[in-house]
């Protein structure tokens, strides 16, 4: 058992009790990222003078080869062994180059060294998951120019509402898409700031360069109270609610991807690659991945509350309680980013059955608010055509009929306002090309949308 804090105790840590504080096997991940921050602070470290140019030049050799070693698997560092990766690293710095290794941490607590770490890790993660990103929006965008007239319902209390098209649905998700990196840029930023430097928690009484190490370490800023920097975690608790958002939208996005895969619906159908099938009925061809998309939003969803029920009751400064925050943060990361990477090549490989609504929307109820649009235009207070073709969808329904089967003088009726060119208002076909509003499904505005996102993206 190596650990790094030992001379002031009599007993040894009990076997069971460092297994169970020990986060190795979580926090090794960091192993990159702790190799680097220790490089720049030995650097800083070497500009004001407590290190020689020698000592400087042993332990950065010697940092790179701990990190050839876990990156062959030379060296696995052992749970039993050793608290975290920090501890393990340091540990084998100096098994490697003796006691110059035991200079590496001045002025430097494991507090500041670790959030140092993380930051740099979500930084990344965060490139990641927009790049990412960008990819199913583009698969999005090829989708949808390829279904600009293609017929769908729009729905509002899972009722037909009115009629939109396939390419217009699409494209909503890919402005959902886009404020989940708005959301992502806003994180980065508040994780841009570096707390190396601010020690265990009130600072140093050596001279340490703090603007020295967060260049070298590209942070825009450094944080500035010590206090506050080794305990924070909003930025990691806004990433796993970015990711927590982002995997919201994607469930819903899951939730109707396999409404339309149904045989009722009979609208889209998953490649083979996507989809499994059943243990025990050989017809079935069931939409596995995306139903796992949707189920893995509730553990994303479970590290949010599990991280922020973990600070609510934290005195500053810091607390071993904040060791609890890398597998709720790793694990968001994991889900999100796989179910994005998963979502992406189920929209490049769906099928998509065009001609699924021409007929059967065609003089559907849906239409009626065209039609209290065109009593609009002939002059007729909207509360008043809203009356009116109320009276006209309760006829269609007393005669059950669809709205293009009614004839004009059922249509005169009820009001003699109507005329032969009301019934072109029934024809489905007609129907997007008469939206007008910016953000509507017009098939004109929606190809300026796409040309707009491809050029975007």
């Amino acid at each position: 058992m190596k650990i790094l804090w030992g001379s002031r105790f009599k007993k040894k840590l009990d076997n069971e009790a460092l297994s169970f504080s020990s986060s190795l096997s979580f926090d090794i991940r960091l192993y990159k990222y702790d190799i680097l921050v220790s490089i720049v602070h030995a650097k800083m470290l070497e500009h004001i003078g407590i290190l020689n140019p020698h000592e400087l030049k042993t332990i950065i050799e010697g940092l790179k080869k701990v990190e050839n070693e876990i990156e062959s698997e030379e060296w696995i560092p052992e749970i039993n062994e050793y608290e975290d990766i920090h501890s393990a690293i340091e540990k084998r710095l100096t098994f490697h180059i003796g006691e110059i290794g035991g200079k590496l941490h001045s002025g430097r607590s494991r507090n500041d060294q670790i959030v140092t770490g993380v930051r740099l890790w979500q930084k990344d993660a965060i490139l990641q998951l927009k790049e990412q990103i960008v990819s199913l929006q583009k698969e999005l965008v090829n989708l949808a120019d390829k279904n600009i007239n293609t017929i769908l319902p729009g729905y509002t209390h899972l009722q037909r509402a009115q009629p939109i098209s396939y390419g217009f649905h699409l494209l909503a998700y890919v402005e959902i898409l886009e404020r989940s990196k708005e959301r992502l840029n806003y994180v980065f930023v508040e994780t841009d700031k570096c707390p190396l430097g601010c020690g265990a928690l009130a600072g140093s009484t050596l001279a340490l360069d703090r603007e020295f190490t967060a260049k070298e370490l590209r942070f825009a800023f450094i944080t500035q109270n010590a206090l506050d920097s080794v305990s924070d975690r909003d930025f990691i608790i806004d990433f796993i609610n970015a990711c927590s958002i982002g995997m919201m939208n994607l469930s819903r996005f899951a939730e109707e991807l396999i409404i339309w895969s149904t045989s009722e619906w009979n609208f889209v159908k998953f490649a083979d690659e996507y989809s499994t099938g059943s243990s025990l009925m050989p017809q079935k061809k069931n939409p596995d991945i995306v139903e796992l998309i949707r189920g893995k939003t509730g553990r994303v969803f479970g590290n949010y509350t599990s991280l922020t029920t973990t600070m609510k009751g934290l005195p500053l400064s810091y607390n071993r309680d904040l060791q609890e925050d890398k597998e709720p943060l790793f694990d968001s990361f994991d889900t999100y980013f796989n179910s994005l990477k998963m979502m992406t090549g189920i929209i490049s490989t769906i099928s998509v059955n065009k001609d699924r609504f021409s007929e059967e929307l065609n003089g559907d109820f849906l239409l009626a608010t065209d039609l209290a649009d065109w009593l609009v235009m002939k002059n007729i207070p909207f509360r008043k055509s809203h009356e009116i073709v109320g009276q006209v969808v309760k006829c269609a329904e007393d005669k059950n009929l669809r709205l293009n089967q009614l004839s004009l003088g059922d249509l005169k009726k009820i009001n003699p306002i109507f005329d032969e060119s009301t019934l072109s208002i029934f024809q489905i076909k007609n129907a997007l090309s008469r939206k007008e509003t910016i953000g509507s499904p017009n098939p004109e505005l929606v190809s300026k949308q796409i040309k707009m996102w491809k050029e975007r993206l």
